[in-house]
Order: structure tokens, then C-alpha cells, then sequence
């Protein structure tokens, strides 16, 4: 999420009005969690942010009031964290755990969590599904859990589209959507994939999402030119196959059985 800017559209987060600018990147994403927000409204939400790095998302949940914990790998990426929710004012809001996905279950209290996110760590974890289930297992029922992975048929298409028809060939025909050992993610998802994941982990998946539809197969010049058209069309394409299923990542929002 970027910093506060006075030019930019105003954004709600749980009955509070913010001033940010909102990305391909993040304006999907944001928007969902708005809407859960907005259902739980008046409540302080307990949120917990895996690999959450400098606090993009946890920075602003904080601002909005609620209390949330990062767990990141990264120990320069937590004091970041930690800088940046003293400059907003949240200090007393925002907890910093050092720790991976992997290690996840050891790390938080079960059934303590109204809100997970879980974001860019399930395409880079030894195994993924004890890491679901973890999630699950920190959500109280009824609990909601966000979840951002790396698309599979963008990958392809980037990697072809820029004359690597041979890596393409590899992600394409990959089981996990991996190009090999050189690859910096052991594994890609498609929807499908994705939601069988949490599904077979507990969770019942509400909707899902595709995240920069279009961002990143743009010319700089259109994309850098016209961000806030960009942003409503990508808003407009997220929802709908097949133009969801080609995005560079896949949103998925799901639950927890009451």
C-alpha cells in the first residue's frame, strides 16, 4: 500500500476515511477487505499479517484501529515495520514476530485471529498445506482469511511473450508451476488449485480474485499515464473469467466455519 498522499482517492478501511493511493497491486485486495471491515464494523478486529514485510496492509489495518501481528522472515523488513507504524501513530497497535509460513502454527495462539492475511508466501514454502492449515487453525470461526498467490497462465505468458518459449514449456507442463531449480518460486497456482488448498484445509473460499489483470502486460508509458483508468478497469476485469484467471496473482477470500 503506498504512503498517504493528499492527491490521491479516498479510501475507507472499517468506518474510517484515509487518504491513499490506490495500485493494480493493491486496489483488488483493498477492496475486499473493506467490505469485511465494513461487516465488522465498530469491532476491533485481532489481524494477523503473514509475511507481511514493512506493513503495506498491516500500517493501515492499524490506522483503522485494529490490532495486528506480522510474522515476517525478515528482520530488516520488521524494523521497517516498526518504524513506520511509530511515524503513523500505531506503535501500541502493531506487533513484529520474526518467524516463517513454515514455522506459522508454533508462532500463534489458536483460534485467537478475526482476520489473516496471507500474502506471496504459499508460492514459497516448503509445503503449503500444513501452512493452511495453520491459518485455519488461527482463525476463531467465523474468522476470514485473505490470500494472495502467484498466478500460473501469467507466468507462462510473460515468460513466452518474452521469447523464453522454453521456460514457458517448464512452468506450462510443471505440476507446481515451477521453471526448475533456478526459479525464485517453488510453486504457481490457478484458481482451482488455490481454492482446493484452503478448502481441503478448512476453509470455506467466498470469492476469488484476480490481482494486475492487465498491469504488467501494459507499456509503461499507458500504465504510468493513466493510472486511475487502469485501476477501475483492473477493478472491473478481477471477478471475471477468463481475464481473472490470466492475472500475475489470484485473491482469494475465504472463511472459517462458524
Amino acid at each position: 500500500m503506498a504512503s498517504p498522499d493528499p492527491g490521491g482517492p479516498v479510501t475507507r478501511l472499517g468506518g474510517v476515511e484515509q487518504t491513499r493511493t490506490l495500485t493494480p497491486r493493491t486496489a483488488v485486495v483493498w477492496a475486499v477487505l473493506r467490505a469485511e471491515l465494513d461487516r465488522r464494523a465498530g469491532e476491533q478486529l485481532t489481524v494477523l499479517d503473514v509475511g507481511g514485510g514493512t506493513g503495506g496492509f498491516a500500517v493501515p489495518l492499524a490506522e483503522a484501529g485494529h490490532r495486528v501481528t506480522v510474522v515476517d522472515a525478515s528482520p530488516d523488513a520488521l524494523a521497517a515495520l516498526t518504524r513506520r507504524a511509530a511515524e503513523a501513530g500505531v506503535a501500541a497497535r502493531v506487533r513484529a514476530i520474526q518467524g516463517d509460513g513454515d514455522a506459522l502454527a508454533g508462532l500463534v495462539e489458536p483460534a485467537t485471529v478475526d482476520l489473516v492475511l496471507c500474502h506471496s508466501v504459499l508460492e514459497v514454502v516448503d509445503d503449503p498445506a500444513p501452512v493452511a492449515a495453520a491459518l485455519v487453525a488461527a482463525l476463531r470461526p467465523g474468522g476470514a482469511a485473505s490470500v494472495l498467490v502467484a498466478g500460473r497462465a501469467a507466468a507462462v505468458l510473460a515468460r513466452a511473450m518474452n521469447g523464453h518459449l522454453d521456460v514457458a514449456a517448464a512452468l506450462a507442463a510443471d505440476p507446481n508451476g515451477s521453471a526448475g531449480p533456478r526459479d525464485t518460486l517453488r510453486r504457481r497456482y490457478d484458481a482451482d488449485d488455490a481454492a482446493a488448498l484452503l478448502t481441503a484445509a478448512g476453509l470455506a473460499v467466498e470469492e476469488i480474485h484476480g490481482v494486475r489483470v492487465l498491469a504488467d502486460l501494459l507499456p509503461a508509458a499507458v500504465a504510468d499515464g493513466q493510472p486511475a483508468a487502469l485501476v477501475e478497469l483492473e477493478r472491473a476485469l478481477a471477478a471475471r473469467p477468463p481475464y481473472r484467471d490470466l492475472a500475475a496473482q489470484l485473491h482469494l477470500f475465504a472463511r472459517r466455519p462458524a
